[in-house]
């Protein structure tokens, strides 16, 4: 089937114009609608470096991966869903036998499958077909603006899972970016009773800073350890620290704010071999854990936003229409650092 499509040409050319793409649904697929889709960091640095680590555009591919839309036909096998259905979809489709899966643990399945990776095309056009095992349908409550943000929130989840995270626990987030903040908004609805996080960019920690139980620091004017050995007394330090910049130069300070015995989790992705003191570590009997996308926790991520612990809308700072997704992901490219959320709305009604 040619469909109209936000499609990766090369690395530095976008356009919008028809691809073939699947169309055959299959007994355990759905056919869904596309409403709303995110802009992600890994869509624009394909798009402005052509590649992300092995995985390179060889290729003509449709990007996003961040996505909300309506269901419209279901499999013969799918009876979890139906049409008018409101849902989200988790991007990554793992092979359901592989060891990484039946560990639980399909989200470091070497085979999975995830929108806008290549080879894989994304979710940027009309229409997409997707399993129904990995599609979620949205509480009337979270709105398909909400549902496309599941995904980036899906990943902070992740991340306070491998974290175990304890009710009351202090934790520090390194990196005010929009995983750092998702990070931070899920350690507060799991429990947390404060989170502080840095950056250097007074921008993003203003945003932060309207969240009740952020307490942002900007690291160009003030020391992150001396500032959380202040808040936990006797520089104790943090329960938990999630590093989620992905900066090199950040490692020591993270260490440094981890509490005796406490969890330090690994989320940004650093582009080059970072140093680490181990020794640090060791003399504290830290705990390290590491975040790679999410497994088991996307029904969680509904919840918790339709519950209302967790609002996302104040990370929405602009929505462009289809038509415009080159302009979007050009407005992306300039990472003004108050943009924490573009999205494209790719439907042309009311429906919220």
């Amino acid at each position: 089937m040619k469909a109209k499509a936000l499609v990766l040409e090369r690395q530095n050319e976008l356009a919008l114009r028809g691809i073939e793409l699947p169309d055959e649904i299959g007994p355990e697929d759905v056919r869904i609608s596309m409403h709303t889709v995110g802009i992600c960091g890994s869509d624009v640095h394909f798009y402005t470096h052509g590649r992300i680590g092995p995985f390179v555009v060889e290729e003509p591919m449709v990007l996003g991966h961040e996505g909300s839309g309506t269901v419209t036909e279901v499999g013969a096998n799918v009876t979890t869903l139906a049409p008018g259905d409101r849902v989200c979809m988790e991007p990554g489709i793992p092979d359901p036998t592989s060891r990484a899966s039946k560990l639980g643990m399909y989200n470091v399945d070497p085979a999975v499958r995830f929108w806008a990776t290549p080879p894989i095309h994304g979710c940027l056009t009309p229409e997409v077909i997707h399993p129904a095992a990995f599609t979620f349908k949205l509480p009337d409550s979270v709105s398909f603006a909400e549902g496309a943000m599941v995904e980036p929130f899906a990943v902070g989840l992740q991340a306070v899972v491998k974290a175990g995270l304890q009710p009351g626990d202090t934790c520090v987030v390194t990196g005010c970016g929009p995983i750092g903040l998702m990070v931070a908004l899920a350690a507060l609805a799991s429990g947390a009773s404060r989170v502080v996080i840095s950056d250097v960019v007074d921008d993003k920690l203003e945003i932060a800073a309207g969240y009740e139980g952020m307490i942002p620091v900007n690291v160009a004017r003030e020391s992150l350890t001396e500032r959380v050995a202040e808040l936990t007394g006797d520089g104790w330090g943090a329960d938990v620290v999630f590093e989620a910049s992905g900066s090199p130069r950040v490692y020591d300070d993270a260490l440094g704010c981890v509490r005796p015995g406490g969890a330090m989790v690994l989320v940004g992705m650093p582009v080059e071999k970072v140093s680490l003191d181990v020794v640090a570590a060791q003399t504290k009997e830290v705990r390290i854990e590491t975040v790679f996308r999410y497994a088991n926790v996307y029904d969680r991520a509904i919840e918790l936003i339709a519950s209302g612990k967790v609002d996302l809308n104040p990370l929405i700072v602009e929505t462009f229409d289809f038509e415009q997704s080159v302009a979007a992901f050009d407005r992306a490219v300039e990472a003004r650092p108050t943009d924490v959320k573009l999205q494209i709305r790719i439907a042309h009604d009311d429906q919220r």
